[in-house]
């Protein structure tokens, strides 16, 4: 009975840690990271957990990216590009994106 209470607890644990995984949105919400208009996403202000996300969101939009390329028969700077315009033109107010070297809130 014990080894249940103690299994059912180290379950719940891990829901509630899972419960807390930062997200894009979230993310971009706390200022934390932000667009660039290379395609790729930055950090804003220094933290480890977004900036485990962001690589893992730069690493899924490169292999789009090249994937477009290819498919498209550009270079893959020409869709990132493109792609960092588009980023930046859809960023919602309150949003960070980084202008001439500079983060701005939209």
């Amino acid at each position: 009975m014990k080894m249940n209470s103690m299994v059912l607890a180290l379950i719940a644990l891990g829901m509630t840690f899972s419960a807390f995984a930062l997200t894009l949105n979230s993310a971009k919400s706390q200022g934390l990271v932000g667009e660039t208009s290379s395609g790729y996403l930055a950090l804003v202000s220094q933290n480890a957990q977004a900036q485990t996300l962001i690589n893992s969101v730069n690493a899924k939009r490169k292999s789009k990216y090249q994937q477009l390329a290819q498919k498209n028969n550009l270079s893959l700077a020409q869709v990132e590009t493109l792609a960092g315009k588009k980023a930046v033109e859809k960023t919602a107010s309150g949003h960070f994106i980084k202008v001439k070297g500079k983060w701005i809130k939209k």
